[in-house]
């Protein structure tokens, strides 16, 4: 059996055909592809899109029938990528000398990419579509939902927030401007804290480039939206313990997260190299190891579909962009924040990563939480 071949009997239970005619069919434009992922797995096929060696007319679909026919698991990764997996295991890799890497090399790259790219407000994660037609108003359902679920709708103005990897402001602005709020937002990523003290300024809002673990003040509530999948699963607890002593006993702390199926101690290789170092995604056992004995679940929302629509939309918003990009970021980069973007989207839609919201109290919220979608 060629390599051809065998790639081909891989692809069979997902419906893919090499050079086949339908949107999700892999177009093969360098022979030497079967061997490149046969041999090196996620990165391997990664690493030639981004060469050149092959494209599919619908990456997202394509990405969703490997994902759905499970076809990764069928294909191993060099002994290098298992030594990779293996180090995760050994050594911290999101310990407070590594934090700032993830803003250096993925926050940091451009502040000009993500304006074009996101909504007005800057909001770099999933979007809440229930009654929304368009991003922009899908970004703003959810920040509202955000603060509803914080209460900030019927409390005092004047809350004290604290807000766990801010991005560029977008919450602290919208919950100060809406509902009176104070926010503290931290980010690892200097960048990041430039643009966000910019779109904040006037408002009573503080923007620091801080790591979470330095953070030892209180707040009447605590929000983290995007931040937890940069933890990784030796810091759980101790991210947890830090949300628990700067929560005021009668606060709400809202984790939102992307999640996966099952307990891992690293990410997919391909995405661990070019687009998120030292990032993983918790399980729903991992998140409730963490806050055992720490605090009350009092909801746990999963609008993980959503996430499939918001990449799609960011993904038509950076390739109309491309033109004003080209010339700084160069064909490679393209390639590579496509793929991202799509087999991202793909993956949320074959439902095998997931995006919660989890509501959490110190002591339980007395005569019971209520439920806000």
């Amino acid at each position: 059996m060629t390599l051809k071949q065998q790639a081909q009997r891989l692809l069979d239970p997902a419906g893919i055909t090499i050079n086949g005619t339908n949107p999700w069919d892999i177009q093969v434009h360098d022979e030497r592809l079967y061997a490149r992922v046969l041999r090196q797995g996620s990165i391997g096929l990664g690493e030639a899109y981004m060469d050149g060696w092959w494209d599919a007319p619908a990456l997202d679909q394509f990405a969703q029938k490997l994902l759905e026919a499970q076809v990764q698991r069928r294909v191993g990764g060099d002994w290098k990528m298992r030594l990779v997996g293996l180090a995760h295991r050994l050594f911290n890799y999101q310990s407070k000398r590594r934090a700032f890497q993830v803003g250096e090399q993925h926050y940091d790259i451009g502040n000009d990419l993500y304006t074009r790219m996101l909504d007005p407000r800057m909001v770099y994660t999933c979007a809440y579509w229930k009654d929304a037609k368009n991003l922009a108003d899908a970004q703003e359902a959810k920040l509202d939902l955000v603060c509803r679920k914080l209460g900030l709708d019927e409390a005092p103005e004047g809350q004290r927030v604290l807000d766990i990897g801010c991005g560029w402001g977008s919450f602290a602005k919208f919950a100060a401007e809406k509902y009176g709020a104070h926010v503290v937002g931290l980010t690892v990523s200097v960048e990041q804290a430039k643009l966000a003290r910019e779109m904040c300024a006037g408002l009573p809002v503080e923007i620091r480039v801080q790591d979470y673990r330095d953070c030892d003040e209180q707040f009447d509530h605590i929000v983290s939206l995007g931040m937890f999948e940069h933890v990784g699963y030796k810091n759980y607890r101790t991210y947890m313990e830090v949300a628990r002593r700067c929560l005021k006993d009668g606060g709400l702390f809202l984790l939102h997260s992307i999640g996966s199926l099952r307990s891992v101690a690293s990410t997919d290789p391909w995405m661990e190299k070019y687009v998120f170092p030292n990032g993983m995604l918790p399980s729903v056992a991992q998140v409730g190891k963490s806050i055992e004995e720490l605090f009350v679940m009092e909801d746990w929302h999963n609008f993980g579909a959503y996430y499939d629509t918001t990449l799609m939309a960011w993904n038509e918003n950076f390739q109309k962009a491309w033109p004003e990009l080209r010339e700084k970021y160069g064909e490679r980069f393209k390639r590579m924040w496509e793929y991202y973007l799509l087999m991202c989207a793909g993956s949320f839609r074959a439902r095998t990563n997931q995006l919660w919201q989890v509501v959490l109290s110190p002591h339980g919220v007395k005569g019971g939480y209520q439920t806000v979608r």
